[in-house]
């Protein structure tokens, strides 16, 4: 199964570090961040389970609920956590999925064969609250994710769902965003009483609106 933008995100339920989870009601109203890891006790994996832990508290501020997932079985998981808390001097405490039938892998289209015919890439799957796919990242296992670029994507996932805006090049939060092709000059003025500064017809900077 291919998922792409736009897709409502497959349900299932799995056996996790935090216990039996349906995943449609682990969400909830929040937003999901989905991600990966080829295998339990590796290296570059050890290292992105405990960034993600330390920015637990970003992800919360978003409204954000974290996810992993390893095709590896649940003792597995209890064990490497140990390991993982020990690394990076913190404390996992978002859920790990177990999926040694790689089914949920499966699912989301995580094990790509000429990469490796057992183990997945590290996916990152961001669901908005109604189960939506709004972003998708593939990474090979040899390469670790940027976790703080995650978060940066969320915040303009999040913002371009509440405004007519779309962010430019490199842009970080509280910088300006690009007004929508679709607004004429007049609703921008409307919808954005900061103001606007046109570079050209099409391009049009405004300051964040949210603000």
């Amino acid at each position: 199964m291919s998922l792409r933008l736009g897709d409502t995100a497959p349900n299932f339920k799995a056996q996790t570090t935090q216990g039996e989870i349906d995943f449609y009601e682990f969400l909830g109203n929040s937003w999901g961040v989905f991600f990966s890891h080829p295998a339990d006790f590796t290296p570059i994996c050890t290292t992105e389970l405990g960034r993600t832990a330390q920015l637990a508290d970003e992800f919360a501020k978003r409204n954000a609920r974290i996810i992993a997932i390893s095709v590896d079985p649940l003792d597995s998981h209890k064990k490497w956590v140990e390991d993982i808390n020990e690394v990076g001097k913190t404390q996992v405490q978002y859920p790990i999925i177990a999926d040694p039938d790689r089914k949920i892998a499966t699912l989301y289209d995580m094990i790509h064969p000429n990469a490796s015919e057992t183990h997945t890439v590290r996916n990152v799957f961001i669901i908005d609250p109604d189960k939506k796919i709004r972003l998708i990242l593939v990474y090979p296992p040899s390469i670790g994710r940027n976790f703080y670029e995650i978060l940066r994507a969320l915040d303009a996932l999040q913002l371009t769902a509440q405004y007519p805006v779309s962010t430019p090049v490199d842009w970080k939060e509280g910088e300006d965003v690009v007004i929508a092709p679709s607004l004429s000059d007049e609703e921008a003025r409307k919808r954005f009483p900061k103001g606007f500064r046109v570079v050209k017809s099409y391009l049009r900077f405004t300051p964040q609106p949210n603000k």
